[in-house]
């Protein structure tokens, strides 16, 4: 435990950038350097949302932990017991981390007000954040909740500070019930939420700028809500603005045209994937003869090794089955990718494990795959389809030498 309490200064203003502190002990958090101030406005990871980080006596700062009630500044290099140091926030990180935890107070309270839908999880991501709400939501909910939330925001409504005792907190109306004992932090948004919170939060609901839902998922009988505020919204809203503009470019379409286009686009593909498939079936029992004809004898067995070109990885199958239909032979075909597929096959009878083979293939050259003993095939093999053609001919050659 701390010989003294560090002062936590984020619990009362949120926008304090600048200190100054003494270091009151000096040691080590999974080895790295770390201290233990007197007063800190750095904010450790806790309630969902990640911790400050910034400059402390010029040293960076790299994460900050709450363990056991002290406030532990793991540093890049080791400061001295009892200096003293000027810490400096990462102003940029904290005021994001602000606008996202205050812009999930409101949203989850839009929610709760509107629907009596609770909010049961919050974490905040490097890029967006997320709620768990406690029962499902329809996309009709959202966008009234969505619109309801940002009404408060651009109203601008105050935030404000306040310490209450556990029997005080019990007589008003939080959104949530705490679990936490004693002195309670309580975060209120003016006629709009009451919660007991930890976290740092904007002065007004203005500077949260605005909330966008990017995303909704069901989640355990509820809904997980993918969002983001602010600057983090306006980025989010850069990366949409680009894709749909390349998307409408390569398409030749309007925006609104966009799903449709896309799943036009996509019943094509698999028609066409179809389509190829029984021309490649077709094609099989043709080029599986040819295939044959080329094939070395081994010990009475025909062994032929090759890098077929114009074959994807599942019109492999096919043709090594009709190379090695009604006839005593292994075959390994190759297609070249990237990333390089691979099928073994072998005729009824044949003392080759196709299997076998493959996976000495895909431990020498990565990848992953498996079947049978007279079918087996693989994807993902790295390194040039020589090295691997030579290799599995080598396999073939001594399994039947054995």
């Amino acid at each position: 435990m701390s010989l003294v309490i560090t002062e936590r200064i984020y619990y009362v203003d949120s926008y304090c950038r600048r200190f100054d502190a003494t270091v009151q002990r000096a040691l080590e958090h999974e080895g790295r350097p770390t201290v233990v101030l007197d007063r800190t406005a750095f904010y450790p990871t806790s309630g969902g949302q990640p911790f400050d980080m910034g400059q402390l006596g010029g040293v960076r700062v790299e994460e900050i932990v709450d363990a056991d009630g002290d406030v532990l500044h793991v540093l890049s290099a080791s400061l001295d017991p009892g200096s003293a140091v000027v810490g400096e926030i990462d102003w940029g990180r904290r005021f994001d981390h602000m606008q996202q935890h205050t812009g999930q107070h409101v949203l989850s309270s839009a929610f709760d007000r509107l629907f009596d839908n609770r909010t049961v999880g919050f974490h905040m991501g490097a890029d967006v954040s997320t709620i768990d709400l406690a029962r499902e939501a329809t996309p009709a909910d959202i966008e009234r909740a969505v619109d309801a939330a940002n009404a408060i925001v651009w109203d601008d409504h105050p935030v404000s500070i306040r310490f209450a005792s556990q029997e005080d907190a019990a007589t008003l109306p939080l959104r949530k019930e705490s679990a936490r004992e004693g002195t309670l932090r309580l975060v209120e948004i003016a006629g709009f939420d009451l919660s007991a919170c930890g976290g740092t939060h904007v002065a007004r609901t203005g500077a949260i700028g605005i909330i966008a839902v990017l995303a909704a998922e069901r989640l355990r009988g509820g809904t997980r809500l993918t969002f983001a505020c602010g600057n983090r919204a306006l980025r989010a809203l850069r990366t949409y603005r680009d894709a749909v503009a390349g998307s409408v470019r390569a398409l030749s379409v309007l925006p609104p045209e966009l799903p449709s286009a896309i799943e036009r686009l996509q019943a094509e593909s698999k028609d066409q994937r179809r389509q190829l498939k029984g021309l490649q079936e077709r094609l099989a029992a043709y080029e599986g003869q040819a295939i044959a004809s080329r094939a070395v004898e081994v010990n009475g067995v025909g062994l032929v090794v090759e890098v077929v070109n114009g074959w994807d990885a599942a019109g492999l199958k096919p043709l090594a089955a009709a190379a090695t239909a009604g006839r005593r032979l292994g075959a390994v075909l190759l297609s070249p990718g990237p990333p390089l597929s691979a099928v073994v096959a072998c005729s009824p009878g044949v003392n080759i494990d196709a299997n076998a083979v493959l996976q000495q293939l895909v431990s020498q050259f990565g990848g992953k795959g498996g079947g049978k003993r007279e079918l087996a095939q693989g994807g993902g093999l790295s390194g040039s389809v020589e090295a691997v053609a030579t290799a599995a001919r080598t396999l073939l050659e001594q399994t039947l030498s054995r």
